[in-house]
Formats: C-alpha cells, sequence, structure tokens
C-alpha cells in the first residue's frame, strides 16, 4: 500500500496558478488556489489526468515512465527551468519514481524511469538550487556551492565522460558580483552533500577550476591547470570488478538489500528511501587537522585534533598497535587499482586519485548488529537502516556550481576532445602502446544509463520470486498448522466422548413408547413385560364383577392381587379399572416373545 504523503491532485498540472473567484459577501483567502497536479506521462496514452483514492491502487494507470517532472522556466524564454512535482532529495532521504505492478504481482510496485530515458543529471538527486535544461544536460547554479549527481552509479570499469564550462573559472555574470562563477568537478557517493562542493569530505573527489588542484577532504593539492569558460573538462574513472559478496556471510555489506518504501507523492508513487548516513570514520578524517606529504592518501595514525582518539587505517596501509585499541573505529576499505584522472581540452592532467575509497557500507560491528535498531529523530518507524548494497551504491559524477555557474554535460559516444584509446596506457606514461589491441578499454558514460536500468528492473524480478517463494512457504506453513489444530480438535472430541461414555448411569430398557407402563427396574424382568395387552369393553356384567380365573392353579396368594404400580392382579391377569369411561382392560397373558 502506498504510505501518505500528500491529498491526491484534483486537476492536470499547470505552470500558471489558476485564479479563484471571488465568492460574494466573503473575502478570498491570499494562497487558495488549487495545487498543480502532475500531468500523464506522454508515453502512456490513455492515462487518466485524475487519479483515484490512494487506498485503490488497481484504479491507478500502471504507468512505463514517471509523470514528473513538470519544468517551470526561471525566466521568459529561458533555456534553464525549475522542476516541480518531484521528490527532491532532502537530509536522510532519496526519492526515485515507482510504478505499479500488473494485478496478481505479490510486491505492488516496481521501479520505472522518468524522461528523457537517457544518462543525464538526475531529477531528484540534486540540490533544488541547481536549475535544469529539459534534457537534463545543462546546469545553472544560484549562488553558494550547489551540487548534482548523475542518474547512473559506476560501479566497476572504465568510464569517460566530458564536461563543458558556459561560465566559470571566477567570471562574473554581472558587475555586481564580487567572488564571481565558478566551477568543481568530479565523482562522488550517495553519501557526499549536495548542499556543499565536491571535495569536501571523503565521499567526493574534485578538480577546481580556479586554481587547478584536485580536493578530496576539503584539502586542496597542487594537480594540474586552472580551466575556465568556454574549456572542455574530461572526466576519467576506473573501478577494479565488483567484489562478489560471500553468501555464507550474512554480514557482508556486499549482500544485496533494498529498504524502499512507496508513497504517494502529489498524487504520483516514488519510492522514498533512507539515505545511507555518513560514518564516524570518515567524519574522523574530516577533523584532522594535521598535514600529510601524500596527496593522495592520508594517514591515519596521528591523533585526532580535541582528544586522543586514533584516526581509522586506511586498508592495505599499516596498522599501528594504538590504533587497534579504539574498536569504535572501523578501517576503511579501499578499491585497490582505482583511479580518477582528468583532462582539459584533451590534454591529459594525469592521475589526480588512486586507490580511492570502497563505496560499500562498512561491515556493522557484532554488538550492533545485535543492539536493537533504533529510529533516528523525525525518521518513520517503517523505516530501517540498511547497512548493505542497494543496487544504488557507487560513484556518480558530481557537478558543483557556484553562483550563476553554468556547464553543459556530454555524456558521449561522440565527444568534442576524444581521449585516447587506452587511457590507463597513457596515465601510466607507457612508451609502447598497441592502439588496435587497447581499443575499447574505457566507455562513453552514456551507455551506462541502460545498463542500471536494467539492473534495477533484475532486482524488481528477484525481489519478486522471494516474495512469491516466500508466500508459498507461509501458505505451506498454514496448511500444516491447520491440519495439526483439526487433529488436535478431533483427539479432544474423541476424548470427550470416552470421558461422557464412562460417566453415563446404566438404565433398564422399557416396554417401549407409548404403552402406557412404566419402566420397571428389576434384577429379572417379568415374563409379563412382554404381554400382549387386549382391551374387552362392554363385557356381560357377571363378568365385569367376579372374574374367573383363566387357571385355578395360578390363584394370587396372600401376598398377591395386586401390582406394583397398583393394577389389580387376577392370576397372571391385569385388570385395569382406572379408566375415565368405567370400562375395564385386560391384559390377557401370551406366549408370544416376539414383543
Amino acid at each position: 500500500m502506498l504510505a501518505e504523503s500528500s491529498p491526491p491532485p484534483e486537476a492536470r498540472p499547470s505552470p500558471q496558478p489558476t485564479p479563484v473567484p471571488a465568492v460574494s459577501g466573503k473575502k478570498r483567502k491570499r494562497g487558495a488556489q488549487p495545487p498543480p497536479a502532475s500531468s500523464p506521462a506522454p508515453s502512456d496514452p490513455g492515462t487518466p489526468e485524475v487519479l483515484t483514492s490512494r487506498s485503490d491502487i488497481s484504479s491507478r494507470p500502471q504507468l512505463k515512465v514517471s509523470r514528473g517532472p513538470v519544468f517551470i522556466p526561471i525566466a521568459e524564454a529561458s533555456p534553464y527551468c525549475k522542476t516541480e512535482l518531484i521528490g527532491v532529495n532532502r537530509v536522510g532521504f532519496r526519492y526515485i519514481p515507482a510504478g505499479i505492478k500488473p494485478p496478481g504481482a505479490v510486491i505492488q510496485f516496481r521501479t520505472i524511469e522518468s524522461h528523457p530515458c537517457s544518462y543525464r543529471v538526475s531529477w531528484e538527486d540534486r540540490s533544488p538550487f541547481i536549475h535544469v535544461t529539459k534534457d537534463g544536460l545543462g546546469l545553472l547554479g544560484t549562488k553558494g556551492h550547489r551540487s548534482a549527481r548523475g542518474n547512473a552509479p559506476v560501479r566497476e570499469g572504465k568510464w569517460y565522460m566530458e564536461v563543458k564550462i558556459l561560465r566559470g573559472g571566477g567570471e562574473s555574470s554581472n558587475e555586481g558580483m564580487r567572488e564571481g562563477c565558478h566551477v568543481r568537478l568530479g565523482w562522488g557517493r550517495r553519501e557526499a552533500p549536495l548542499n556543499g562542493p565536491v571535495g569536501l569530505d571523503g565521499y567526493s573527489y574534485g578538480y577546481r577550476d580556479k586554481t587547478g588542484e584536485k580536493v578530496n577532504l576539503s584539502r586542496p593539492r597542487p594537480y594540474g591547470r586552472p580551466f575556465r569558460s568556454g574549456d572542455v573538462i574530461g572526466m576519467y574513472i576506473s573501478l577494479p570488478p565488483k567484489r562478489v559478496a560471500k553468501p555464507k556471510d550474512p554480514s557482508d555489506p556486499g549482500n544485496l538489500n533494498r529498504e524502499r518504501i512507496a508513497i504517494d507523492f502529489k498524487g504520483q508513487e516514488m519510492f522514498e528511501m533512507q539515505e545511507y548516513p555518513q560514518s564516524k570514520e570518515m567524519t574522523a578524517l574530516v577533523d584532522y587537522s594535521g598535514k600529510s606529504s601524500n596527496s593522495i592518501s592520508l594517514p591515519s595514525s596521528t591523533s585526532k585534533k580535541g582528544n586522543g582518539n586514533k584516526l581509522p587505517e586506511r586498508s592495505g596501509a599499516p596498522t599501528s598497535t594504538t590504533q587497534n585499541k579504539d574498536e569504535d573505529l572501523r578501517p576503511l576499505p579501499l578499491l585497490e587499482g582505482s583511479r580518477i584522472a582528468f583532462f582539459v581540452n584533451g590534454a591529459c592532467q594525469g592521475v589526480a586519485f588512486q586507490d580511492i575509497y570502497d563505496f560499500l557500507q562498512l561491515r556493522q560491528s557484532e554488538r550492533k548488529a545485535k543492539e536493537k535498531k533504533r529510529y533516528r529523530e523525525g525518521m518513520k518507524e517503517s523505516h530501517k537502516d540498511n547497512p548493505f548494497d542497494d543496487g544504488t551504491l557507487g560513484y556518480y559524477p558530481f557537478v558543483s556550481l557556484f553562483n550563476d555557474a553554468s556547464v553543459q554535460i556530454n555524456p558521449g559516444p561522440d565527444f568534442l576532445f576524444p581521449p585516447p584509446p587506452d587511457i590507463d596506457a597513457v596515465l601510466d606514461e607507457s612508451s609502447t602502446m598497441d592502439v588496435e589491441r587497447h581499443t575499447g578499454t574505457w566507455r562513453p558514460i552514456c551507455e551506462r544509463y541502460p545498463e542500471f536500468m536494467a539492473e534495477q528492473w533484475e532486482f524488481d524480478e528477484r525481489e519478486e520470486q522471494e516474495a512469491q517463494a516466500n508466500m508459498a512457504e507461509i501458505s505451506t506453513q498454514e496448511k500444516v498448522a491447520a491440519q495439526k489444530k483439526a487433529q488436535r480438535e478431533k483427539k479432544k472430541r474423541e476424548a470427550e466422548a470416552r470421558k461422557r461414555a464412562k460417566v453415563q448411569p446404566e438404565k433398564s430398557p422399557s416396554v417401549g413408547p407409548g404403552t402406557g407402563y412404566h419402566t420397571l427396574v428389576q434384577p429379572q424382568p417379568s415374563p409379563l413385560r412382554h404381554a400382549s395387552a387386549t382391551t374387552y369393553e362392554n363385557l356381560p356384567p357377571e363378568a365385569m364383577s367376579s372374574p374367573a380365573p383363566l387357571n385355578n392353579a395360578d390363584t394370587p396368594g396372600p401376598n398377591e392381587g395386586y401390582s406394583d404400580n397398583g393394577e389389580e392382579e387376577v392370576g397372571d391377569t391385569f385388570v385395569h379399572s382406572n379408566k375415565p369411561d368405567g370400562s375395564t382392560t385386560w391384559i390377557q397373558p401370551t406366549t408370544d416373545d416376539s414383543h
């Protein structure tokens, strides 16, 4: 089900607010215009313009492409726009478009695309102060350092792209601007903040236009030549093959696990995820105030400013015995053999960074894993910390703009300054290079987007299969439980029946219904119980007054003459004399035992 975020829209979106007519006798409230609603995706004809209730998912359209965003130009005839009706990432949370699956699926939502379906800047994963063109390749800053990431990460392999500087290098967009416009370019992880420049912390690696320095952990180091407006910057990254998670290690950070919730965002479906938090190990490196002679990696054996805690060791570096005493700071793993390099108008500036930090999360300690999960302040209870890979971890192209700086992204495959066939050979200053052998060692980043979406859909299918297997297992368990319950009830009923049979008193058989006799309980029932009753009515008076015994031998003795039930007994004959009409009922013995 969709989590409630905002009421569904009631009208189609429009850049211009719809005026509300004034009501006579009442003042019109300011800001009473209805909010704009999301429009149907252009690729889905027949999509209803008005969405129905949030709770009735089956009535919603099954989109393949998101309805958003809605572009609103920042000025008349300006190519740069604001984007509305999308979930722009904010502190602690991240959003991507979601779609509804056909009926019958266990998981009702899936990952979908948004227009244009190609490599570009992410509509959701950027600062709201970064304005964009409708193709997602043009970016314009406003004030301060604001950043944006691409819409697909690099997880392994060698990738290349270009960025043309339209305004930067200190150029001013107006006379009143004191500091001018600046650009920083580089690569960053998901944990890197969007309201700061690339290179601000250990989660991103940047290249400055003003000085040509490289920046990481907010520490500029000499690197290449400065660049300014009109220059074309090539960005290259090489990552080793992605490590395969160990199947027998449930705590391996490389295990795939998604923690996302489908929400209703202004009438359209979005996935809301908890953003990965920054680790205290990385924060400790940022707080380190000492200087290092190594421009690529920082030492971790120097004490942290303000206390005696030791900085975490980079994986592969020697570990000091004093640092191992601090069990709270975990080692920061590296991607051995990885490197980042930049080109300016086709000229290689050399290796900027190598053996960069791994983009996977740090392994949870056993104590942390056993602790009850606590939710951070302001977080929904349904959100959970995710120490594993959700399929979107990696390094993204990271563009930071200061003031009114602007750039144009070129993801390829055609570049203004194509790089050499083997960039690594150039970086290693190899004297011999077999062009045919090394052709195609890098790829344009435009090819990464379809791969990334295929990965997401594969993850969706895997989750659906796991959910179906889960449902089948639950159904089997419920069936077995129902059978056991039925057996227990049957045994209980049988036990109760046996118990009733034991406590039930013994009863003598009665003469039968309708005979009019009382039940005689005797050790040996009298044979008279088997007699057949014959009623003699209108007998002659002499028979009525002095009935003669049928057999003189059966004349009753002193204690005989009346039966136990008050009937007069004559020999073997019972005489009823209590009939209302005065008639007498005679019972004549019979030798027929069939009764």
